[in-house]
Formats: structure tokens, C-alpha cells, sequence
């Protein structure tokens, strides 16, 4: 063979078995013609305390029971990708007699390994360490196609970089392709396998194989890994080797960002430092978002166009340092990073980059809640659309507002932008919590009287007292009826003034002065007409109604619901819809029509939960007991009424809460339950008494009149 031009004398080997071979993978070097006859079996074992991915591992079985060849496992630094891999060519590995290779294909590090250094690594493993090799690439990949063929041999390629660097070495028909890579790429043949972070059952089983001492604090501990296996198993580890530091005491410290970021720090390095400085830079600004976001998020906070947004984002999906959400619907995706990735993102950002990039997110969602918040008012079918939009950004909604809050004496700008967070009222009344709106209308109501927008300002008094109307507080909800009245009558917002008539008479209502009531309701309806405030009409109308329902007059009142009806009905307001469908039952109860009762509230119930109106839901269930009851049947109203009394309580309806007690205490009381009839009644007599509501004299009377 000495001076043969097609083949190289010196031994190009040297350096890429330093990287390549593991201390268990060394192949001793047979003599003579044993050389021709060695079967590489390279794979090491999976590490012993591997726990879960059941379910990945059937999935690729059956990839290879299909009949595929290059299988790839692919996800975030630190996954698992490699201990998956070196299960399943354990498992795999009677399938191929003639071999299972490993190499370590160093993608993550700036000089990946070469696929003809590779190929070299795989021929020698079957001519024997001091095989001589072609030295130009096509007689390499030829030689290497011909030293696996005939043979079934199971190649696992290591964190792979790219395709370019996996596509030459796809072995010939009878051997297979095990590849992991946190890049996605694509490859003739490829099936793919995305891993996830691991389930809590299977993660609190990871810890306590590492550490039994962590105990009952497994979920707890789990959940601040991110249940990542990489920081799983690092924090299990300093747990078992430094006994002295409690399991408690661990957790509080990686309650701090900068300690968990020990956990994976060198694993999320290695694909950062791979990123050029302008990927660097917008993949750090993603650490602004809190949970799952859009396109369009995303390229308000980057400050692009939708289409190099559209291209970065690929990018750092293909790195697996953002995961992409598949549509569910006719939208688009979405994009994630993963907890311990947005730490580490967050490390990288610039102090000087980060309040800019927090603006532009707090600007962008409150944009998109007056957006959803328009869907809604909108009704019919946008309703809905408005309701997925928010609840699809709330986290982030969420977020922007509380920066905004907490950021509001810094700038006009952004004093604003917390006001006009809370100006959104039909989608918050329908979605916050009542004291988290309470908590937004507060902080809004500071940061407007610093930009001094009186209308802004009235409209948050207004919303503040619906919001202590519906916490039973009316007196304190009429002051700020009162206030909001005062201002828009100052700036000559008619609108504002309409609905400030329209507030005060319901708190009248509810204190039961019905003919008080009706004089704002009246003068409400009159300006709503004139300034064309279809929505305003049928709000006013059956307001209208409630009032002469209170006065006994059922049949008048009748007569308004069906306005207010046409006209929801007509302009899309489904919410305005649903509680008219209630009225109207209500007033067919009172009619002693139960039966057409039942049809209504039906009828407003589904509309309710359609559209997510948890205190419409609970009034039509109370009104659905109250028909049943009537009908003779006390044990099916007890149930509308218990399941009506927990939306009560959970939205903080304390006037919907005592109608629904004392309800309930008169289907016991029916049904010869007296004291557990009494114990109801009484909680309902507090409540009502507590909020100075007109139904606390009627339970007084009622309780008086049993002979318990």
C-alpha cells in the first residue's frame, strides 16, 4: 500500500478519538484478520436512576416497528435527549447484531464534528483503529456505505448541529439512525420525537431515586426545576452530597432567580453562545413575557415587522430555546419559553433594555384587551372570539397591568397605559375576580388624576361603583355613582351621564326605593335614545322592568323585558340577551307560570355559560330552584340553588349568596329539615343585614312566623 495517492499514510484519527470515545467505549484492536470481523457495541448504559418517558419510548418503538430508519429526538438543553437515546438503543439493540455506534457529534460546540471525521470513526470501528481511509470525501462516504452494507448496525448520533452535518452519514438499507439535537432540522426519511419536561409523578420520582430525604417536598421542588431532568438532577444531587443544608432551606434559595440558573446555567450557555449577537439580543427580550405568546407579541416587544419576526422566532425554535404552540384553531401558534430558559434569558438582558422592552409589552396588551374587550361588546360571534383573546394573553394581560401599576408615577405614558387597563368594563366585569378589579380601578383612578383625563377619571368612579354594588355596598357604590354623575355632567359626556343614571337607580332599587329608582331610569332611557345608545335603551328598559317588579306589576314589567329582548337581541349584546331571558322568567314565576319559568332561564343559562357570565349563571340557576320549587319538586331546586350559592361565593356576590341561603332554607324546611332550615335562613338574614339590603326585613318576618 506504501505511496498509493488514494490513501492518506498518516493517522487523521487521532484528535476526533480524543472526542469522541468514551472510557466504556474503547474497541481493543484485534490482530490479524480479526480485524475484518468486529462488531462495535459502543453504547454505554442509560444512567441507572433514568425515570418515566414511557410513553416516548412506545412512540419511537413504533416508529421503528413501522419501519423507520433515522429516527431524531429532539428538545430544550437539558430535557433528557441522551439518556432517552441510550435507553432506546439498549432496547433496540438485538435488532442490530452487527453493531450499535455512538458518537458524540459536539453541536453544541463551535467546532461541531465532521462528518467525514465521522465516517472515519465509524469505519475503523469495523477495519480496526489503523484502517487506512480514502482521502477525499467522496471515496470516504463511498467506503463508508460499503462497510455497512449487508449489515444491521444502529448508529446514535449524539447532539447533531445540523442536517448538514447528519444527512451524509445515513447508513444503507438494514442499519438505523438514532439522532439527538436541540436544532431542528429535516432529513429524507426523518422521524421526529419532541421531548417535553417531565410529568410531576414522574419528576418527584426522579428527586426521591436521587435524594430520598427531599420527601414530601418533591412536587414543591419539582415545579421550581421547572421539572427540566437536567435540574432535577442537579438539585437532587447537592441535596444527597451536602447533608447539612436542609430541604427547605434549598427550595428558598432557588426561589431566587440567579440560584436556579446554577442548575442549568452551562447546558442553556452552550446554545447561547451559538447564537449571533442579534438572536442574543431578541431572545433575551423574550424573557418580557410571562407565559405562551403571539406573532404579534413578539414583534411589538422585538419592535419589527411581522416577517423577521416571523424568521427569528423560526430560529430559536429550530435551537429549541423557544418552544412553538400548533394552532388549535384558525389562529396562529403560539410560543413559550421554557421557565429555567426565561430565567436565563433574563440574566442576559441589559438593565438599560429591559423597562423599554417591559413598556412596549405593557402597551401591547392593554391594546389587545381594549381589542378583545370591543369583540365583546360587539357580540354574536365576536364575543366569543373577544373572550378566547383574553383568556389565550391573560397571564400576560396580567403582567402588563401589574408593571403599569407598579411603574405609573414614572411617566405620563405609562400612567395611561395602567388607566386605560382598567377602562375595559363589560370583558373585566365578565372575567376579573371583583377584588382583583377593584385593585386595577384604584390604581387606575391615582394614575388618571396624574394625567388629569376627567373622563377617564369618571369612568373609573363609575366601575368602582359597580363594583361595590355587586360586593352589597350601595351606599358606598352611590358616592361613586355620585362622583362619576358630577364629572361627566362637568365635561358634557352624555354617555358617562347615562350610565351614572342608569347606576344610581339600580343601587335605589336594591335599597328598595323602586319610585326613586325609576326617576333615574326614566331620565337615563331618555338620553339614550336621543343620543342613539341602542345597548343603553335595552340596559334601561329592563331596569325598567326590575322596578315595577318590585312594585308587584309583572305584567308591566313583562312588558319592558320583552323591549329590552328585540333590542339585545338585535344589536348582538348576548350578555343583555341572557339577562333579559332571566327577567322574563322571573316574571312568568311571579305569574305563576313555571313552567314557561323554566324555559327561559333555560335558555339564559346556556347563553350565560357560553359566554363565561358567572354571575348571570348563578341567577338563572337560583331562578331555575325557585321554579322547580313551585313545580313540587324541593330536592331538584335545592340542587340549582347549592350549585348557584358556590358561583355566589366565589365571584363574592354576597346579595346573590343570601337569596340563594334563605331559598334553600324553605326547600328544607318543605322537605321537614327544620334546623338545618334555620341555620340557612339565619346566615341569609346576616348577610342581608350586613349589606343593608331590603330582603333582611323579609326574612326577619319570615323566621318570626315559624313555629320551629
Amino acid at each position: 500500500m506504501t505511496g498509493n495517492p488514494s490513501f492518506d499514510q498518516k493517522d487523521q484519527s487521532v484528535e476526533t478519538q480524543t472526542n469522541i470515545y468514551h472510557a466504556d467505549q474503547v474497541i481493543v484492536q484485534p490482530s490479524g484478520s480479526a480485524a475484518a470481523s468486529l462488531v462495535p457495541q459502543q453504547i454505554r448504559r442509560p444512567p441507572p436512576d433514568f425515570t418515566g418517558r414511557e410513553d416516548e419510548i412506545h412512540d419511537v418503538m413504533e416508529m421503528f416497528d413501522s419501519g423507520a430508519t433515522v429516527i431524531g429526538v429532539r428538545g430544550l438543553g437539558g430535557i433528557g435527549k441522551t439518556a432517552l437515546a441510550l435507553i432506546l438503543a439498549n432496547r433496540l439493540k438485538d435488532r442490530f447484531p452487527d453493531g450499535q455506534l455512538f458518537l458524540d457529534m459536539q453541536g453544541m460546540s463551535k467546532c461541531p464534528l465532521k462528518p467525514d471525521d465521522a465516517m472515519a470513526h465509524i469505519i475503523r470501528s469495523y477495519r480496526g483503529i489503523d484502517a487506512l481511509l480514502p482521502v477525499d470525501l467522496n471515496g470516504l462516504s463511498g467506503l463508508y456505505q460499503s462497510v455497512l452494507s449487508g449489515k444491521r448496525a444502529l448508529i446514535l448520533l449524539d447532539n447533531a448541529a445540523n442536517r448538514e452535518q447528519v444527512e451524509p452519514l445515513l447508513p444503507p438499507v438494514g442499519s438505523a439512525l438514532l439522532v439527538t439535537s436541540r436544532n431542528r432540522f429535516a432529513l429524507p426519511g426523518l422521524a421526529e420525537k419532541d421531548l417535553a419536561v417531565l410529568p410531576l409523578e414522574d419528576a418527584k420520582k426522579l428527586l426521591l431515586e436521587i435524594s430520598e430525604r427531599i420527601g414530601e417536598h418533591a412536587a414543591e421542588l419539582a415545579e421550581l426545576c421547572g421539572r427540566l431532568p437536567i435540574a432535577l438532577r442537579n438539585a437532587a444531587y447537592a441535596l444527597k452530597e451536602m447533608p447539612n443544608i436542609g430541604v427547605t432551606d434549598y427550595m428558598k434559595r432557588l426561589g431566587e432567580a440567579r440560584k436556579r440558573l446554577e442548575l442549568v446555567e452551562a447546558s442553556f450557555s452552550s446554545s447561547y453562545d451559538l447564537l449571533t449577537p442579534k438572536l442574543q439580543r431578541l431572545w433575551s427580550l423574550l424573557s418580557v413575557f410571562p407565559a405562551d405568546f403571539d406573532l404579534a407579541g413578539a414583534a411589538a416587544v422585538w419592535e419589527m415587522e411581522q416577517f423577521p419576526t416571523e424568521d427569528a422566532l423560526g430560529e430559536l425554535v429550530k435551537w429549541s430555546l423557544v418552544d412553538y404552540l400548533p394552532p388549535t384553531t384558525d389562529e396562529g401558534g403560539r410560543y413559550k419559553l421554557h421557565d429555567l430558559a426565561r430565567d436565563f434569558a433574563d440574566s442576559r438582558l441589559e438593565d438599560a433594555a429591559r423597562e423599554p422592552a417591559k413598556l412596549r409589552h405593557a402597551g401591547h396588551y392593554q391594546k389587545l384587551l381594549w381589542a378583545a374587550n370591543e369583540q365583546v361588546l360587539q357580540g354574536n360571534g365576536s364575543l366569543e372570539m373577544g373572550l378566547m383573546l383574553f383568556d389565550s394573553n391573560l397571564m400576560n394581560i396580567n403582567a402588563g397591568q401589574k408593571w403599569a401599576s407598579e411603574n405609573k408615577f414614572k411617566s405620563n405614558q405609562i400612567a395611561e397605559i395602567c388607566s386605560n387597563f382598567a377602562w375595559t368594563g363589560p370583558i373585566l366585569n365578565l372575567k376579573l375576580h371583583l377584588l382583583t378589579y377593584i385593585e386595577w380601578l384604584n390604581e387606575a383612578l391615582v394614575a388618571v388624576r396624574e394625567t388629569k383625563k376627567k373622563d377617564a377619571e369618571g369612568a373609573h368612579l363609575g366601575n368602582l361603583g359597580i363594583a361595590y354594588f355587586h360586593l352589597g355596598d350601595p351606599h358606598k357604590a352611590i358616592e361613586y355613582y355620585d362622583g362619576a354623575l358630577k364629572i361627566s355632567r362637568e365635561i358634557g359626556d352624555w354617555q358617562g351621564e347615562v350610565n351614572s343614571l342608569g347606576n344610581l337607580g339600580n343601587a335605589y332599587c336594591h335599597l328598595g326605593d323602586p319610585h326613586k329608582a325609576i326617576k333615574y331610569y326614566d331620565e337615563a332611557l331618555k338620553i339614550s335614545r336621543e343620543i342613539g345608545d341602542r345597548r343603553g335603551e335595552a340596559n334601561h328598559l329592563g331596569s325598567l322592568g326590575n322596578a315595577y317588579m318590585n312594585l308587584g306589576d309583572s305584567y308591566k314589567a313583562v312588558e319592558y323585558y320583552d323591549q329590552a329582548l328585540n333590542i339585545s337581541r338585535e344589536t348582538g349584546d348576548r350578555r343583555g340577551e341572557a339577562n333579559h331571558l332571566g327577567s322574563l322568567g322571573d316574571a312568568y314565576f311571579r305569574l305563576g307560570n313555571p313552567r314557561k319559568a323554566i324555559e327561559y332561564c333555560d335558555h339564559a343559562l346556556k347563553i350565560s355559560r357560553e359566554i363565561g357570565d358567572r354571575r348571570g349563571e348563578a341567577n338563572h340557576l337560583g331562578s331555575l330552584g325557585n321554579a322547580y320549587f313551585s313545580l313540587g319538586d324541593p330536592h331538584k331546586a335545592i340542587g340549582y340553588y347549592d350549585e348557584a350559592l358556590k358561583i355566589s361565593r366565589e365571584i363574592l356576590d354576597r346579595r346573590g349568596e343570601g337569596i340563594h341561603l334563605f331559598n334553600m332554607s324553605i326547600s328544607f324546611l318543605s322537605l321537614g329539615q327544620q334546623e338545618k332550615a334555620l341555620d340557612l335562613a339565619k346566615s341569609a338574614q346576616e348577610i342581608f343585614e350586613k349589606i343593608e339590603s331590603p330582603y333582611a326585613e323579609i326574612v326577619r318576618k319570615t323566621l318570626a312566623g315559624w313555629k320551629i
